[in-house]
């Protein structure tokens, strides 16, 4: 059986496994991914451009960060010098845990990279699915403007300052709703850093830079704000819906983004992107490029590159490189740091979006 199937072949190759049932069954996805191999999904785009990313490897976490920022600062000085702040977005899925938030010391690199290269004011602003500011003090966030005071830190709640720009989604029954997301994520006088980890996730497979992003931006209510009220929610309504609302909110915010940094100094393996368990990959990734930087981790953490859909979906329209062939690795090799990370119970649930769907109506005119 080949081993590069058109997207299209991977459809009939499902579709085949029903035989003449009268009722049509589809292979579990994992089985189905697994006997068709990796998938090529069509290009609507192309994307020649070869990107760049930094793998740095190293028993500090801290280091391997500032390593892999300086590896790609030619790429990101000639940006970085035309904006008057740097906006830090770490990734707070969880207010408590540790492992599942991104690591002060990740912070420290990324800001000892600023340090003596940069004059302006650094925010560090996240849209926490708790509370935001509980999580920054958990995570000693608020040891970092003393110990950075020339860099002027801030630490800022997107949802206390409830400054947003409307946009779309499809609902689970493809009707457009709209969903609010940070206004600073849009700003043009900001040079935007991702500063995310190596997670493993219950719905998109594995969560990088891009979904730190994407689903870091919406809000929710402020803290003592009523009614509730929660954006994030309208992400999560079926395994397809996901990442092609993704992939929407990636496009509008994709042209503001300044680099990319994976902290995989302990990543997360199974239940994540909460309730996983450590894996000491000890690495570091940066890139200009938010989708090489993720196809990188992906490989990093042993996943096939055809799973995440969000991450092919970027790919395919040239939001980014995802094509390894066109990506030049600056530092460690690859292949001697991959660990193949165990992935979510519901990994089958998961890969149901490659698939063809069997809910769909006859078409019409």
């Amino acid at each position: 059986m080949s081993q590069n199937l058109s997207r299209r072949n991977l459809f009939r190759l499902a579709a085949g496994a029903a035989g003449a049932a009268a009722t049509a069954r589809i292979l579990p996805a994992q089985e189905t991914a697994k006997a068709a191999g990796t998938v090529d999904f069509p290009t609507v785009f192309p994307n020649d451009k070869r990107s760049l990313v930094a793998l740095m490897q190293g028993e500090d976490r801290r280091k391997n960060v500032y390593n892999a920022l300086v590896a790609i600062d030619k790429e990101i000085q000639p940006v970085l010098k035309t904006k008057k702040y740097v906006l830090i977005k770490p990734n707070n899925v969880s207010t408590e845990n540790q492992l599942a938030a991104t690591h002060a010391d990740a912070l420290r690199g990324i800001l000892d990279y600023l340090d003596g290269r940069f004059k302006g004011p650094v925010v560090i602003a996240e849209s926490s699915a708790g509370n935001t500011m509980t999580g920054f003090e958990n995570f000693k966030y608020t040891q970092l403007p003393g110990e950075y005071k020339r860099q002027q830190v801030k630490l800022v709640d997107f949802n206390e300052e409830a400054k947003y720009r409307v946009t779309h989604l499809i609902t689970p029954a493809l009707h457009v709703t709209p969903v609010r997301l940070a206004a600073r994520l849009f700003d043009p006088e900001a040079f935007i850093v991702s500063s995310a980890m190596l997670k493993t996730h219950n719905t998109v497979v594995v969560t990088q830079s891009v979904k730190n992003m994407v689903l870091g931006a919406p809000l929710h209510q402020a803290p003592k704000e009523t009614p509730r009220w929660n954006d994030k929610r309208k992400y999560h309504g079926g395994v397809r819906q996901t990442h092609y609302n993704m992939l929407l909110t990636a496009m509008k915010l994709q042209p503001f983004w300044g680099a990319a940094v994976v902290d995989g100094f302990e990543g997360m393996e199974g239940n994540g992107p909460g309730s996983g368990t450590p894996v000491a990959s000890r690495v570091a990734i940066a890139s200009r490029d938010f989708i090489a930087a993720d196809r990188v981790g992906v490989e990093a953490m042993g996943v096939d590159p055809s799973w995440p859909g969000y991450l092919n979906y970027c790919g395919q329209v040239a939001l980014g490189q995802y094509d390894l062939k066109k990506i030049d690795i600056e530092g460690a090799n690859l292949a001697s740091v991959v660990k193949k990370y165990r992935l979510h119970k519901d990994l089958e649930r998961e890969l149901q979006w490659m698939g063809p769907m069997t809910d769909v109506p006859p078409p019409l005119g």
